[in-house]
């Protein structure tokens, strides 16, 4: 077993390469959705406005697409180097989706490519068929990457006895019953979070020009995502939290602070606490037992910030909701003049951060929340990670090559925002 303060670092180390890259992967996601439908519009409006739209979210596609390559790369190694017990046995596993995640991304890098540089060499049609699949490959790319982490979480599709995988079956093994809700919760989220940072940008713009057609029909672009998806979420987080009732109990119990097991138990929602709400949530009914933290030692208990990191998610997730409700209102009774408000404006730009911090969050609940175990209820991840000491060396490192690619990214990006609302 390895030493406390290495297993420590190389958790850290796994911990702050995945919050580094989710954002990037979120981008890669949703980003080309958005650039697709103003070209789109542009093929169909002929205007001018739109054109710009689609070249400007697609140089940002390309930018952020080099820097989420680097990061995932980065992390596919780490996961090998500091974590190698569960490679050497759980690689079998999930060497199928991990091998099907890297041919979606060197197929959306091949449509990137064709179309960045297909604008005046290819036919409309084409153009928009190579956006398209830049789409559909980033979208996959993500869904491979979460079946694996589905697999974690809930693992079907082998044998284990003796501290060993065996009569191992790939396809069922990706057919964790965590597969549906942490892709749907997973895709929506890198929608949601991307649509409401566009729509923060082009708010921002809109207070300084209001005339200005271009990020008017950028916001309105931007919010058309952001609605709908805002909307799902909190239903789709429903269907994840009964799951997880189903599956891994002590990490609901750790969600909701509950330690002794119990019968109609309360949800509690700051002071006020609501009889049986919980185990209504959880299971449909107001009388069913929820099990608590006491059902398992101390010492196996989820650290105690998966509660304060699933409650954040839970109060940006009511309020972002709360938004898209407000946006719909405006556009449906304001249609010409819905943008015109500064105040309306001041609130997407305050709220167009909330996306990517709600999907940190839920990286904690899930990740944090599944420990002391790297592959629930199977392998703990003391006794995955490498015998190797001195991890902290390579936590300080890498911490600062994150530090030092996040400066650039945002030079870059700082230095094409003020080319777009120039």
């Amino acid at each position: 077993m390895a030493h406390v303060d290495d297993l420590l670092f190389a958790r850290g180390q796994m911990a702050l390469s995945l919050a580094f890259h989710i954002v990037f992967a979120a981008i890669g996601m949703a980003m080309p959705l958005l650039m697709v439908i103003a070209e789109v519009r542009w093929r169909r409006s002929g205007h001018p406005d739109d054109l710009a739209l689609a070249k400007a979210w697609a140089k940002g596609t390309a930018v952020l697409f080099a820097v989420g390559a680097v990061s995932g790369t980065v992390l596919a190694f780490e996961l090998g180097l500091l974590f190698p017990g569960f490679m050497r046995h759980a690689g079998a596993i999930i060497g199928l989706p991990f091998s099907l995640e890297g041919f979606a991304f060197f197929t959306e890098a091949i449509f990137l490519g064709l179309y960045l540089y297909g604008w005046d060499r290819v036919a409309p049609r084409v153009h928009i068929f190579a956006g398209v699949v830049v789409t559909v490959s980033g979208l996959a790319s993500a869904v491979f990457v979460t079946i694996a982490n589905a697999w974690m979480n809930a693992p079907v599709g082998f044998r284990f006895a003796d501290g060993e995988f065996s009569n191992i079956d790939p396809i069922a093994a990706m057919q964790s019953p965590f597969v549906l809700h942490e892709v749907l919760h997973m895709a929506v989220a890198a929608y949601l979070a991307t649509a409401l940072a566009a729509a923060g940008v082009h708010a921002w713009a809109l207070r300084r020009r209001p005339d200005s057609s271009f990020h008017r029909r950028a916001l309105g672009i931007a919010l058309a995502v952001v609605v709908p998806t805002a909307l799902a979420q909190p239903v789709i987080g429903h269907f994840a939290g009964q799951r997880v009732a189903v599956h891994q109990p002590m990490k609901l119990a750790a969600m909701e602070g509950l330690v002794e097991t119990t019968a109609r138990a309360p949800l509690r929602i700051g002071p006020i606490e609501i009889p049986g709400g919980l185990s209504f949530l959880a299971f449909g009914d107001t009388n069913a037992v929820v099990k608590g933290l006491a059902e398992i030692p101390r010492a196996d208990w989820p650290p105690g910030v998966v509660r304060i990191a699933w409650q954040l998610m839970v109060l940006i997730g009511t309020a972002l909701a709360g938004l898209a409700m407000w946006v719909a209102a405006r556009f449906v009774r304001r249609r010409a003049t819905w943008t015109a408000s500064r105040l309306f404006l001041g609130a997407l730009v305050l709220a167009s951060p909330l996306g990517f911090v709600a999907t940190e969050a839920g990286w904690v609940v899930t990740e944090v929340g599944r420990q002391p175990w790297i592959v629930y209820g199977i392998m703990r991840t003391s006794d995955a990670v490498t015998p190797m000491p001195g991890l902290v060396t390579p936590f300080v490192v890498f911490t600062l090559i994150y530090i030092g690619l996040a400066a650039a990214v945002v030079f870059v990006l700082r230095r094409q925002f003020r080319a777009t609302v120039a």
